[in-house]
């Protein structure tokens, strides 16, 4: 598995259900429940603010993806290094759902569970059913290593909007990604190109690399989600965060919200001048990525996993580097330099753990400094510890993203009708992606099919809806 599986959770790969379907009925009525297993809480104390019995046990399930299993054992060697009577259980998984649902639904989950993966199991289902342990407990705790601060005070912005669900804090989502276009600074630098920053000069710049033989895009037509992500952003530019708040809202004719149609507008260009590198339609993201580090496109859409996930195929001294979205014109709302910025790679404790107490220590643990430059080093990846990169020599990459992300500051943006809704990305966004990228229906068409999925999703009354504050 790579990285890229670790985000790919299509809808269709045997998830745990939302409410209708009854598949967390376990959890939900008290059905399968410990009864008079052991549970483990010790006393609480300055030293030990969560309470954690200092000998119980500790089961680490995580997905088997492109991260590996050694960030994961190297926090494990944390923990027990302070609790050295404490047993740990780990294992690793592709398959989260398959392997998990049947606990969760007995009453026996781990302590701790990295939920991603094809097969991640549905936070809506989850949430809605009271099936995860509230994190707030979490956030007010000092952190391991940074004197004087809570473990909040050290997260980067968004980190707790991300993993909450109506203003309650229950999924750490402990990767940060940046969002943004990438090209080849060594390609830029040999034709003396410079990257556009308004709508007009990318257009203008598209033509131009088009007459020097090589296509101005790529991108993952197996996976099309991948080109709304600047289109969207393009959008949120231009008409400020209340889009994103919309879209998330699932409120009426959000999708057709004048910025919407002229991001969808400006990105119809890239198809009817045929920017696009042919083929790409049939392209998987590694078949699409690995075209674009031969050169044979210059800009791809991605996140920031984008140089671990291609380091073996990446010539020397291709210097990948991200950007933001160009903008639209002088009436943005935002600056060129805002770009998306999000956590994600989500990790849970069941709120029927035996070790709760023990799983949130766990979490305090990767959200030390220390836990976290460790991750960092081991699979080239930032966190969401604020300056946790301090002393951590990075790959050239994601040295071009935290100067991205630093460059964005308080103008950064994101969305999380993702997090909410998985249907509405994976399933329906993705179809009409496919659609319009491949030129085979326009803007205004495009923009219906999307209003459309939102719609199904608001009015079916199996899917907890949840509000997120503007």
């Amino acid at each position: 598995m790579n990285r890229r599986d670790i985000l790919r959770r299509s809808a269709a790969a045997g998830l745990l259900a939302t409410p209708a379907a009854g598949l967390l009925s376990g959890c939900a009525t008290g059905g399968g429940d410990k009864g008079d297993a052991e549970t483990y809480q010790g006393t609480k104390s300055a030293e030990n603010p969560l309470g954690v019995k200092e000998d119980a046990p500790l089961e680490v399930v995580i997905f088997g993806g492109g991260f590996g299993e050694e960030y994961a054992k190297a926090h494990e060697a944390m923990y027990t290094e302070k609790y050295p009577k404490a047993k740990i259980k780990h294992s690793a998984t592709q398959e989260i759902s398959k392997t998990l649902q049947p606990r969760f639904v007995d009453g026996t989950p781990p302590d701790v569970v990295n939920n991603s993966g094809a097969s991640q199991i549905d936070f809506n289902g989850l949430v809605s059913q009271n099936a995860i342990a509230d994190l707030g407990e979490l956030l007010a705790a000092p952190s391991l290593d940074v004197p004087g601060k809570t473990v909040k005070d050290t997260l980067l912005p968004g980190a707790v909007e991300v993993g909450s669900y109506d203003g309650t804090f229950l999924v750490l989502n402990y990767t940060y990604t940046a969002y943004g276009i990438w090209y080849s600074e060594k390609l830029f630098t040999e034709r003396k190109w410079e990257y556009a920053k308004t709508w007009d000069d990318h257009i203008a710049q598209c033509k131009q690399i088009k007459a020097a033989g090589i296509a101005p895009w790529t991108y993952a037509g197996l996976h099309p989600r991948y080109m709304s992500w600047p289109l969207i952003a393009t959008a949120i530019k231009l008409g400020g965060p209340s889009v994103a708040t919309a879209i998330d809202n699932l409120e009426p004719n959000a999708w057709k919200s004048d910025s919407m149609r002229t991001a969808a507008d400006a990105w119809h260009q890239i198809v009817k001048d045929k920017f696009i590198l042919e083929g790409s339609p049939g392209l998987d993201h590694k078949q699409s990525q690995t075209a674009w580090c031969q050169g044979k496109a210059a800009f791809i859409s991605c996140g920031s996993w984008l140089e671990s996930e291609q380091k073996d195929v990446t010539p020397a001294g291709f210097n990948m580097t991200i950007a933001p979205t160009p903008s639209l014109g002088s009436g943005d709302k935002l600056p060129f330099e805002a770009i998306r910025g999000t956590a994600g790679e989500p990790f849970m404790v069941p709120a029927k753990a035996r070790n709760v107490a023990g799983g949130l220590e766990y979490f305090r643990t990767m959200l030390s400094r220390k836990g976290a430059q460790d991750f960092t080093k081991k699979v080239a990846s930032l966190t969401v510890v604020a300056g946790a990169t301090e002393g951590v020599e990075l790959p050239y990459g994601l040295k071009t993203v935290v100067k991205a992300l630093d460059a964005s500051g308080a103008n950064g943006f994101n969305w999380v009708y993702t997090n909410y809704y998985r249907k509405l990305e994976r399933n329906l966004v993705d179809a009409a992606c496919g659609e319009f990228f491949s030129g085979r229906i326009g803007p205004a068409e495009f923009l219906d099919q999307c209003q459309k999925g939102a719609d199904s999703i608001a009015q079916d009354s199996s899917i907890k809806k949840y509000k997120r504050a503007a």
